[in-house]
């Protein structure tokens, strides 16, 4: 695995690779990686050519100053994991590569309407951050493929409407969640619960799947909003703080109408908890 720091010297070794007729995939990281990280190597390994990945903490996408200093740094361990799994470059800017012009003089990019609900709502200028450093890498990159997540499902959203919106030539490929044998989703904020917290973590899960199974059962008679308060009182009542737990539709995460429902169209539920100081987010298609 080769390691760039520079944009320049990324972008000469990746167009030697274009020169023969291989395709790049892209997957953006933001390190301390775990299994869930390496499904989406292993899908962009998968689908042929190239496979890049880079590993840059983006302090614009950090709300809470504190949550971003504590944010784990593992770069050797990570290292290690994207050579196993065969990766063909990593790209590590530092933030001056990024932000060439500081933080706060960035051009800046805004995706309205699937940033603005949910996780937009409860972490102020969260998506702006997102937005704009993964503009910044594309234009780096120019993948043919980008690879991401469906835990952080809005923010896969917020990464197709940008690309269909700026006519980037890139194809957004998205990999299911993975999952600890009790249903938590993977996360780099996992490591931060006690173990007391850790086993009260999968209550998030479990009320997702319940909630799924409740929605299939009342077939024409659901009611979203039900189901969503039902969903709070549970999660209040095994010790979680849940910030919200919406019902939304799977394309633009907006609101069910009674329209829509009739329709029998796709939706998921999506929620947000804390535990202590720990926030965890999760997502399961209804």
């Amino acid at each position: 695995m080769q390691t760039f720091a520079i944009s320049a010297a990324l972008r000469q070794q990746l167009d030697q690779w274009r020169r023969s007729g291989q395709t790049i995939a892209f997957v953006p990281t933001m390190g301390n990686l775990h299994d869930g990280h390496i499904a989406l190597m292993n899908h962009a390994r998968e689908r042929g050519g190239r496979v890049v990945a880079s590993i840059f903490i983006n302090p614009l996408q950090f709300n809470d100053p504190g949550d971003l200093q504590r944010y784990p740094v593992t770069l050797d361990k990570d290292r290690r994991r994207l050579t196993a799994a065969r990766v063909d470059a990593l790209f590590l800017p530092d933030v001056g590569q990024i932000y060439p012009y500081g933080l706060d003089r960035s051009v800046s990019v805004t995706v309205p309407g699937v940033s603005d609900c949910l996780e937009g709502v409860f972490r102020p200028g969260h998506f702006v951050g997102v937005a704009t450093v993964v503009s910044k890498l594309f234009n780096i990159v120019q993948p043919d493929i980008a690879v991401f997540g469906e835990k952080d499902l809005q923010q896969l959203q917020v990464i197709r409407r940008l690309v269909a919106d700026l006519c980037l030539p890139i194809d957004v490929h998205s990999v299911a969640t993975v999952r600890e044998p009790d249903g938590l989703a993977l996360s780099s904020r996992n490591g931060f619960l006690s173990v007391e917290q850790r086993k009260r973590a999968a209550t998030l899960y479990r009320e997702l799947v319940n909630i799924r199974e409740q929605w299939q059962q009342m077939g024409a008679r659901v009611d979203p909003d039900v189901l969503e308060r039902a969903a709070m009182v549970a999660l209040e009542h095994q010790g979680l703080r849940p910030e919200y737990f919406s019902i939304r539709s799977a394309d633009d995460l907006s609101v069910p109408s009674l329209e829509r429902l009739q329709e029998k169209a796709p939706y998921y539920a999506l929620a947000a908890v804390w535990l202590g100081d720990t926030r965890l987010i999760d997502n399961l298609r209804l």
